[in-house]
């Protein structure tokens, strides 16, 4: 993996794991368009850009990672035991569907439920606006959701963010679940090809390794503080669009 390819990559990561759009999928596709093959080292080098989304997302939620929000703490685990178990036991089986072909489908299906979301979603005051008073109740319901981000293309933060919305709470804090469920559920994950991969780092080009790093953590960074504003004032209705289109795009071109 050469420089430009690690700085692209970089920015994908950075810009699609917090949004509606799957960045797996995009990973998928980006990789086929630039060349980069899949295999160890780029499994590693993966890991080193989910990392740098995690801080990014640490640095901005600071004031929750403390002792004071274990409450919050203990609904995101409840959170995050579904796809942990789920996701362990048919690990393989998820391995068999990453291809250019389903990430294509379930972008559409995605999309199609965003829309229909909208659609029926009113704005209510009994919506929860505050992330800290999620239900340990709606916390499960959101992991539960939260597993059919393991089929590549329906992206963990759209189905988190879907979840949240269908138990009640406003889309403002629908994202902000999702973006600190992200926390332990990337840190697993991450670690988990850490422990796999760690062997490939020897191999790897430390420069672009670490210039792929500062650019996902600086995009992640920007992507969510643009997100959060972009909720204030519009809907999901443009990434459920967004993500019809690219799915149809996707299956003309295979």
């Amino acid at each position: 993996m050469d420089i430009f390819q690690a700085v692209i990559i970089g920015i994908i990561e950075g810009f699609t794991e917090f949004l509606p759009i799957s960045s797996t999928g995009h990973m998928i596709v980006a990789s086929k368009f630039l060349g980069v093959a899949e295999n160890d080292l780029t499994k590693a080098y993966e890991v080193i850009i989910q990392f740098a989304a995690i801080m990014a997302v640490m640095l901005i939620y600071r004031e929750k990672i403390t002792f004071k929000k274990i409450d919050l703490w203990m609904k995101l685990f409840v959170a995050f035991l579904p796809l942990a178990v789920v996701g362990f036991i048919f690990k393989d089986q998820i391995k068999t569907l990453f291809n250019v072909q389903t990430v294509a489908w379930m972008f559409i299906v995605g999309g199609v439920i965003f829309l229909i979301v909208e659609y029926f979603y009113r704005e209510k005051e009994t919506h929860i606006k505050d992330v800290e008073k999620t239900s340990y109740k709606q916390a499960l319901w959101i992991g539960i959701a939260q597993i059919f981000s393991l089929v590549p293309g329906t992206s963990r933060a759209g189905a988190t963010i879907i979840g949240g919305l269908l138990v009640g709470l406003d889309r403002k804090a629908s994202a902000e679940f999702s973006f600190l469920l992200a926390i332990p559920v990337m840190a697993a994950v991450s670690g988990y090809d850490l422990l796999k991969h760690y062997r490939e780092f020897a191999d790897a080009n430390w420069v672009a390794f670490l210039i792929g790093f500062v650019v996902a953590f600086v995009v992640a960074y920007a992507t969510i503080k643009l997100f959060l504003a972009f909720l204030q004032r519009f809907t999901f209705v443009a990434f459920g669009v967004y993500r019809i289109v690219f799915g149809v795009i996707l299956l003309l071109m295979l």
